[in-house]
């Protein structure tokens, strides 16, 4: 948003008070009654001439007028914008700035379609993103292995050990929405602005379900989007793909939507709570648009470029988008927690195709069926059996899985959702309490990763955080982050392995790893598990 606009915005609404306060004056200064300054001008509003025979009125109402925006803008900046009180969201800052500072005037669309509107407001909000590792992932490596020179290329630190995507601005305040593959395990995060400014960029969190990570920078007084509404997106609506890849500033496409609710098992092969509901569009997007922003001809966000179809890697023909509805969520949820927080039905569903109503003998080919229903699940517990069809939640329309687990995916744990559900020919609302992975409704918080670098391992360690802790069926251990030297690796540790036991006493954490360490013997055993889970014995002369 531009200070001219914020400028002329609170001028206008000034205006308006003195009209209302001062009648007479108004009258006389010239104005007819469905004019205002923004209207006929300043200097035409005031001209002398016109209110000679007023005595010269004019001049006393433009001293006031003059002194009273300086004072309304002094206040502004020194008193309302100082004593603004904290907020509890990004889209709850977002909600407060643009209803104080910001006016809708572009058409969503229709017959005159507008491109260029939409692509100025919006190409100075998406940046550059540069993502490093001091090492590369393993998951790189292994995905390459068979990759000519793969090893020679990673095997120096350095520019070869990047990659690159783009960002969204959400806040003034710099924080900045991408695709967590963007910046998956990166050691280092650079931003680039549209203007060419560069700035580090911390990783508040990162959620790899709905491939979305949230970034902030140390800036203020940011261009930001503004989210829109996903769900009322329309088929055959004008969009537009804004990228900042290969630092090329940004890079604007256009293109209709062509799909909602789609799914193309990219996340779900990582993982079994990914949630796949992506907008198809035919925009073209190429991979350094990852991360970049998908808006509507309003210049809202309805989206967030992920993926794209292609036998080649280059763009031809399909792009994807995570669901700006989603989008919110997803961040706020990094925002205040550091992790997301997931709502759960707990139950296995299937699209309904013919084959299937014919099998079950269902009176509907509409809504998700349920094929099984998880003991203990906020399901069962709400009364949803296997074999009914769930028809809607809080009154949207559930057409597919992937509707379904989206519209799900946008709540917490311990909050309330209506399921409308088909029980053979009768319908029925439920209420369903919604509960996390673990079966219960707690809220959970991403715990501060203390590094410690042991110099006599030549290792960087970390505690284990409370998800991996679950996921390995574990209460305690220290992870290597980072091998700072060749002495672990020599003996097959490598990092992401996890030392649970040093000489058999229990290892709970980095600072005493390292008191275990020193008090050890010269022959020490590590007992621990490595990064696919198996457990591993290591012999360590010290």
């Amino acid at each position: 948003m531009q200070r001219y606009d914020l400028l002329l915005f609170r001028f206008q609404i000034f205006s308006k008070n003195l009209k209302k306060s001062f009648p007479a004056l108004w009258k006389n200064v010239g104005l007819h009654k469905k004019q205002s300054f923004s209207q006929v001008g300043l200097i035409q509003s005031l001209n002398p001439f016109k209110n000679m025979s007023k005595g010269f009125s004019w001049f006393s109402v433009l001293i006031i007028s003059l002194v009273s925006s300086l004072g309304a803008l002094y206040l502004d900046r020194k008193v309302f914008r100082d004593s603004e009180q904290p907020y509890q969201s990004i889209s709850e800052r977002q909600t407060d700035i643009l209803s104080k500072y910001f006016s809708d005037t572009l058409p969503a669309f229709g017959a005159n379609v507008n491109f260029v509107a939409p692509a100025q407001r919006v190409k100075s909000s998406v940046v550059h993103i540069r993502s490093s590792w001091d090492k590369t992932p393993e998951n790189l490596r292994q995905y390459h292995r068979e990759v000519p020179g793969f090893d020679d290329f990673f095997s120096d630190p350095g520019p070869k050990n990047e990659s690159s995507g783009s960002g969204v601005i959400l806040t003034d305040q710099g924080f900045i929405v991408t695709n967590h593959h963007v910046i998956d395990e990166a050691s280092k995060v650079e931003v680039v602005l549209d203007n060419k400014q560069s700035y580090q960029a911390e990783i508040i969190g990162s959620d790899p379900t709905t491939d979305l990570a949230l970034l902030k920078i140390n800036a203020n007084g940011l261009p930001f989007v503004k989210y829109g509404n996903s769900d009322a997106l329309q088929i055959g609506e004008w969009v537009l793909a804004i990228g900042n890849p290969f630092d090329l500033t940004s890079t604007v496409t256009a293109g209709i939507i062509s799909g909602k609710g789609r799914s193309i098992n990219l996340l779900r092969e990582k993982s079994s709570l990914a949630i796949e509901s992506f907008i198809q569009t035919d925009a073209a997007v190429n991979p350094g648009n990852s991360g970049g922003a998908l808006v509507n001809l309003r210049g809202e966000l309805v989206g967030i470029n992920t993926a794209i179809a292609s036998p080649t890697g280059s763009y031809s023909g399909y792009s994807f988008a995570v669901p700006s509805n989603l989008v919110k969520k997803v961040v706020d949820d990094l925002q205040k927690y550091g992790v997301v927080q997931r709502g759960l039905l707990g139950v296995s569903i299937m699209d309904i195709d013919a084959g299937l109503a014919k099998e079950n003998n269902l009176s509907s080919n509409e809504g998700v069926f349920v094929r099984e229903v998880g003991e203990g699940s906020a399901a069962a517990e709400a009364g949803i059996l296997r074999g009914d069809i769930l028809m809607a939640l809080n009154g949207k329309k559930t057409g597919s899985v992937p509707e379904l687990q989206e519209l799900v995916g946008r709540f917490r744990p311990g909050e309330k959702v209506k399921i409308t559900l088909l029980r053979g020919i009768e319908e029925k609302t439920l209420t369903v309490t919604l509960k996390n992975q673990n079966g219960n409704t707690r809220i959970t918080r991403k715990e501060k990763e203390e590094n410690l670098e042991i110099e006599e391992l030549q290792a960087i360690v970390a505690p284990v955080s409370e998800k991996k802790m679950q996921e390995l069926g574990i209460s305690y251990g220290v992870e290597i982050k980072n091998l700072t030297g060749s002495r672990l690796e020599k003996l097959g540790i490598p990092a992401g392995f996890i030392i649970q036991k040093l000489d058999k006493q229990a290892v709970k954490s980095p600072e005493q790893l390292r008191q275990l360490y020193r008090r050890a013997s010269e022959a020490i055993l590590l007992e621990g598990l490595a990064p696919d889970g198996s457990k591993k014995f290591f012999a360590l002369v010290k």
